[in-house]
């Protein structure tokens, strides 16, 4: 349980002391495939806590999520439409599900 906690506070101070600057024309793929990969690391907190998790389907949902957010994101501006607001809702919404069986987990305690 310690160590997604390290690797996500190493990751913020990375991310906070050596910024990096990406065109514009990604910033709907990033924030997209960000939200997709951060529903699958509360998922994978919350299995933890709740002793179902597994790495396989940690790593598989990780990556398939993130290609699907990115995929959803390019096929929707080939086509003219936004489809990057589906992906935003649906793994946002996912994300603080998540979040509050964590919160709800650590408040019975």
């Amino acid at each position: 349980m310690i160590l997604p906690i390290i690797g996500l506070i190493a990751g913020l101070l990375i991310g906070t002391f050596l910024p990096v600057s990406m065109p514009m024309e990604y910033a709907k793929y990033l924030s997209v495939a960000l939200l997709a990969s951060l529903d699958s690391v509360f998922g994978g907190l919350r299995a933890g806590l709740d002793g179902k998790f597994d790495n396989v389907v940690f790593m598989t949902g990780f990556f398939t999520n993130a290609l699907l957010a990115a995929g959803l994101v390019y096929i929707g501006e080939r086509i003219g439409i936004d489809l990057y607001y589906v992906a935003l809702l649906a793994f946002g919404l996912r994300v603080f599900q998540n979040l509050a069986v964590i919160r709800h987990h650590f408040l019975k305690r």
